[in-house]
């Protein structure tokens, strides 16, 4: 059983920062692609930033220049450090990750129970 855990997330001022972190644990050949969504309430689910196992990096237009994804191989988990944060970044943020399970040699994704970020004064 593969799980992603996220950890992170939290109360804080508008122009705070926080590191949220997701760590993939279970039976893992492989992993591609890991990313960053957020779900604001009444609002669908938006991407936010993707990381490929090589370190390519992909920001939607409204974090660009304030948060930065990175991920540590060895550990199978993906961060994503938010920086001058506003109250529009106020959501629910999920982790989801491409996998290559070892056991079976497939694909498929996971997504992370999801954390709670709340920016307000």
């Amino acid at each position: 059983q593969v799980q992603l855990v996220e950890s992170g997330g939290g109360l804080v001022q508008p122009g705070g920062s926080l590191r949220l972190s997701c760590a993939a644990s279970g039976s893992i050949f492989r992993i591609d692609v890991m990313a960053w969504y957020r779900q604001a309430p009444g609002k669908q689910r938006e991407l936010v930033a993707t990381i490929t196992g090589g370190g390519m990096t992909n920001y939607a237009d409204s974090v660009k220049g304030r948060f930065t994804i990175s991920r540590d191989n060895a550990k199978n988990t993906v961060y994503l450090q938010m920086n001058r944060l506003k109250p529009e970044d106020t959501a629910v943020y999920y982790c989801n990750a491409d996998l290559i399970g070892a056991a079976t040699g497939l694909k498929f994704a996971r997504w992370g129970q999801g954390t709670q970020v709340t920016v307000s004064s």
